[in-house]
């Protein structure tokens, strides 16, 4: 039988990576629009410091949510 709150943490920790992509994927134009010869302003820089991590956490945490729950089956 599924454990209800593994499925919503299952949820929760997709939409959190997703989320943080679709944010990331705002920030496209400002990137593309960069000079290649020029230096990003400190805003941006910040701004994808913060967004990337942001992503990288959610991707961490679903990662591990689905190891535990291949680890769990495997051993059942």
């Amino acid at each position: 039988m599924a454990d209800v709150n593994e499925i919503r943490a299952l949820k929760a920790s997709f939409r959190g990576g997703i989320d943080t992509a679709q944010t990331l994927a705002t920030l496209q134009q400002k990137v593309d629009a960069l000079d290649d010869h020029g230096e990003p302003g400190g805003d941006l820089l910040e701004e994808l410091a913060r967004i990337t991590l942001a992503s990288a956490v959610a991707s961490s945490a679903l990662r591990g949510l689905v190891d535990t729950m291949i680890k769990r089956r495997e051993a059942a």
